[in-house]
């Protein structure tokens, strides 16, 4: 990653770009990335959620998801230009954070991200 201003300060207060050579690696191996993106700033659990049912009871489901924090908006965009080259839906719950929970992207995330060893 090339940086346009001096390597002191903090991270998300300087711009981060990958160069052309690294974008082209990235787009034929987007899944090493995110992989690395996901085991240094994120992290897959079990999240829960309540709903309301027709007969006015609630019921608890839980499903597995992914979250990726990082304070930096262009290495949150880094992040999502992969998931966006995988197909994988991502939602942005908070302005530093990244999450997956769809099936279909947990699953494919699971493949070759899994958890943290």
């Amino acid at each position: 990653m090339s940086v346009s201003a001096a390597w002191a300060g903090a991270e998300h207060l300087r711009k981060i770009e990958l160069a052309d050579w690294q974008r082209e690696i990235v787009a034929e191996y987007p899944e090493q990335l995110l992989r690395g993106l996901f085991h240094s700033d994120g992290c897959r659990f079990v999240n829960w959620a309540t709903k309301v049912t027709a007969d006015g009871g609630t019921k608890r489901y839980e499903y597995i998801r992914y979250q990726f924090w990082n304070e930096s908006d262009d290495i949150r965009n880094i992040l999502t230009d992969a998931l966006d080259l995988l197909g994988i839906a991502w939602r942005r719950p908070r302005m530093n954070a990244v999450a997956v929970s769809r099936r279909e992207g947990v699953e494919a995330l699971d493949r070759f991200v899994g958890g943290k060893s």
